[in-house]
């Protein structure tokens, strides 16, 4: 697979992207508590960041009739490391005295950017990797981003005891201008040649295509179950279930999450191993993992102990992974290519 010089260009490109995201929001948070002293503020960061990011995918299908798929990722990556260098020099010159609703400002641009860049990969692996090979691609992709996950927020963390955060977020603009020249060098994708039609049904594209595949619309009400059913996973509600519940310190908050990425991470590996029988078993692993994920969270909603919850964690991003790489293979073959980053936003 590494073989395929354009997925090799786009996987290492969004990793390093990936990395600096990572790099990024620990640094600003960092900077907005150590100036503010306020977890009110700090907080403002996350809901900036997925609001920003929701406004920017809904808006994705109007720019993906102006421009390639490819050209767009290029774009808005470049555009970031624009802004992220913004936000490097202006940390560097105001130094104790930042104008934090200008940083707040910044980081609102940077999630803009940001919200188009997921979509527009995952709609980019089927014009780069042939059909078959898509449930291995997506394997391999996930195994990368949930390693990334879990190795760059410790690692981030730990770098603030050797970095300031000044210095860190220049860090992140040498990442994100190496991932820029990487997206640059990857082939062009035919532009989305679409006939003049209102913004307003370009907007309920992605929601026809969902409405007219069978299979979409049930990958669309799975998600939505899964969605709300997610909010019990929001920090604040597991941290007090960690110390009321288990009886447990903060620090197993942070175990928890760090073993659900590590079981999405063998999830993946089990996808990369086992491709072949995955591949014709994709509605049963669906399922089945779907099923499995729900037992556990209940077994993890009644753990007594902090192990059993571990355990329970591990088991969960596992069997979720092994729902997930074939579902994500299913919506990309269901559709033409020029329909996926409509699809795709609005699934997401």
């Amino acid at each position: 697979m590494f073989k395929n010089r354009s997925f090799s260009l786009l996987l290492t490109g969004q990793s390093l992207a990936d990395i600096g995201d990572i790099l990024y929001i620990v640094s600003v948070i960092s900077i907005i508590y150590r100036f503010t002293n306020s977890a009110i503020a700090t907080s403002f960061v996350p809901f900036i960041i997925t609001t920003c990011m929701l406004i920017s995918s809904l808006l994705t299908p109007l720019i993906t009739t102006k421009v390639s798929l490819n050209q767009l990722l290029t774009i808005s990556q470049g555009f970031k490391t624009a802004v992220i260098l913004g936000l490097a020099l202006y940390v560097q010159w105001v130094g104790d005295q930042p104008m934090i609703g200008f940083v707040f400002l910044l980081i609102a641009m940077v999630a803009f950017l940001d919200g188009c860049a997921n979509p527009i990969r995952q709609s980019l692996l089927p014009h780069y990797v042939e059909e078959k090979d898509l449930l291995r691609a997506n394997s391999i992709a996930e195994t990368v981003i949930q390693s990334i996950q879990v190795g760059s927020w410790f690692v981030g963390s730990s770098l603030l005891l050797l970095f300031t955060p000044s210095q860190l977020i220049w860090g992140v603009v040498v990442l994100f201008f190496m991932a820029t020249l990487l997206l640059k060098l990857l082939p062009d994708v035919a532009r989305m040649e679409r006939p003049e039609k209102k913004k307003w049904v370009l907007f309920m594209q992605g929601w026809q295509s969902i409405h007219q595949t069978p299979v979409l619309k049930v990958a669309a009400r799975m998600d939505l179950l899964e969605s709300m059913a997610g909010a019990v996973w929001v920090a604040a509600i597991l941290l007090v279930f960690v110390e009321e519940a288990l009886q447990a310190s903060s620090q197993w908050w942070g175990y928890l999450n760090g073993i659900f990425f590590i079981g999405m991470i063998i999830g993946s590996m089990i996808c990369l191993k086992w491709t072949k029988f995955i591949e014709r078993k994709k509605a049963m692993f669906i399922s089945g993992g779907a099923l499995l994920s729900a037992i556990f969270t209940l077994f993890f909603a009644v753990s007594i102990t902090p192990l059993m919850a571990l355990l329970c964690s591990l088991l969960i991003g596992l069997c979720g992974q092994l729902k997930n790489i074939p579902q994500q293979t299913i919506i990309q073959t269901s559709v033409s290519k020029e329909k996926l980053p409509t699809v795709y936003t609005s699934l997401n």
